[in-house]
């Protein structure tokens, strides 16, 4: 594949299990919608989180996001933006707190919002610039065929482990949330996703 060793594949794929059972604003928004809105709405998250990260690694194969992560300005402005934003969705669900899941049906207009959200969401959050950067560099063997190939390789390899994981996370939680869909359990679950979205925005602000 590439000229890439099995044993470079291995030890990739296996960095990105590591990291995908990390707990981030990303694996959070999926969940908040699966057990907000259902399944389906997990589901479109995880495609809009999917498509910000292919955006991510298109900026790493054309050299933009060296050219971000090297301008502190800039990167400290999309930092604030991705902690502005996480703290906006953590608002807005503490707002809808005292409404059931069950009184919250997800139509084709709601399930448009979760796609944009979850790719907005990626796209503001700095550690994906930084993790893409440093990360997929690291795998890169000269001497394995064309670089850019190798990149874009990597970084599909990055998405389709991502986006299973993310599925699999949200249409979990959406049928939890479907059988415990009654006005309790349907306030502690947008609670929590409201102050899980406030804490992520503050640590995300907080880390400069």
């Amino acid at each position: 594949m590439l000229g890439l060793s099995a044993a470079t594949l291995a030890g990739y794929l296996a960095a990105i299990a590591v990291l995908m059972v990390t707990p981030g604003p990303d694996m959070m928004f999926v969940l908040a919608n699966a057990a907000r809105y259902g399944t389906r709405a997990g589901i479109v998250a995880a495609l809009g989180v999917a498509a910000g990260e292919m955006v991510h690694v298109a900026a790493v194969v054309s050299g933009l996001a060296a050219l971000v992560s090297a301008s502190p300005v800039l990167f400290t402005a999309i930092r604030w933006a991705g902690a502005a934003y996480l703290i906006v969705l953590g608002i807005r669900a503490l707002r809808g707190a005292g409404t059931p899941v069950a009184a919250k049906p997800q139509h084709a207009g709601g399930t448009g919002r979760s796609f944009v959200r979850g790719l907005v969401t990626n796209l503001l959050n700095p550690k994906m610039i930084l993790f893409s950067v440093a990360f997929l560099p690291q795998f890169v063997d000269p001497s394995a065929g064309n670089a850019t190939a190798q990149l874009v390789l990597l970084g599909a390899l990055f998405v389709a482990v991502q986006l299973t994981v993310d599925i699999a996370l949200g249409a979990g939680a959406g049928r939890l949330a479907g059988r415990l869909a009654d006005g309790r359990w349907s306030r502690r679950i947008n609670r929590i996703c409201a102050v899980a979205f406030v804490a992520l925005g503050i640590r995300l602000a907080s880390n400069g």
